[in-house]
């Protein structure tokens, strides 16, 4: 379990930096590279992220569990 939140931490801060590069970009005008970089880069980051976790329902609740 330890290895599965590790790994999750991390792709969850590589997304955050992603978001934040966005953010950046387009404050600063480069909407085109922003477009790019969400279409390429940061599609890549989520869907890393979406490997990482799994949601299965469990009887009445619904847990999260690694792949």
């Amino acid at each position: 379990m330890a290895k599965y939140k590790h790994q999750m931490n991390i792709a969850m801060e590589r997304l955050d930096q992603g978001l934040a590069r966005v953010h950046s970009l387009v404050k600063r005008g480069k909407t085109a590279e922003a477009l790019h970089y969400m279409d390429n880069d940061l599609k890549e980051l989520y869907e890393e992220l979406q490997n990482i976790i799994s949601v299965e329902p469990d009887t009445d609740n619904v847990r999260v569990r690694g792949i």
